[in-house]
């Protein structure tokens, strides 16, 4: 592969050095380029590198952002850590502490007694299929694994349901988590 690099460099290179070689004194052209051609494989290779990927999953990931705590204690409750956990992809639009605080008193409360209304709410918050903000522009809602269609509004800003997209594109490794500052609730 060497001798190959270095004849093409040859080829390529107007600017040669002779060196003798000490087994008979005969003289071979080797060029400065060469060298620079591999560097330069060095560096298309190292472009072609695929990113590497986020090692933790959404609980994880929600879990380690630290204002995602009641969702994920929502998670645990309602027994959806594994599915989130899993292979995926999921999409997740993410409510923060401070939106399930702003939920009517006794809400939250009642909803983690009441495991199927829980879930029923919690995979409304979830589709399949990893969606980037850049998917999601024209789209007119989105299937959740609840069962109903999600509307997507992109005219002024973000808008799911009736809850702002606030932050987008947190990559988890089998998904993506789009924070939103409001508990979306169901249809009937």
């Amino acid at each position: 592969m060497l001798i190959a690099v270095v004849l093409f460099a040859s080829g390529c290179s107007s600017s040669t050095q002779e060196v003798e070689n000490k087994t008979g004194g005969v003289v071979e052209e080797v060029t400065e380029g060469a060298g620079s051609i591999v560097e330069g494989a060095e560096d298309i290779a190292g472009e072609n590198k695929t990113e590497t990927m986020p090692d933790k999953n959404i609980v994880q990931t929600a879990e380690d952002a630290g204002s995602f705590k009641t969702l994920v204690t929502a998670i645990k409750a309602a027994g959806l850590e594994e599915t989130l956990s899993g292979k995926g992809p999921f999409t997740v639009f993410a409510p923060t502490d401070e939106a399930f605080a702003a939920l009517p008193a006794g809400t939250l409360d009642s909803l983690l007694k009441d495991k199927a209304a829980l879930t029923r709410v919690l995979t409304y918050h979830v589709a399949s299929g990893k969606y980037m903000a850049a998917d999601v522009v024209g789209m007119t809602s989105i299937k959740t694994l609840e069962g109903s269609e999600l509307p997507v509004n992109t005219t002024e800003g973000v808008k799911v349901g009736d809850a702002n997209v606030t932050a987008t594109d947190i990559e988890a490794s089998n998904g993506v988590i789009h924070v939103i500052d409001k508990v979306l609730i169901p249809p009937k």
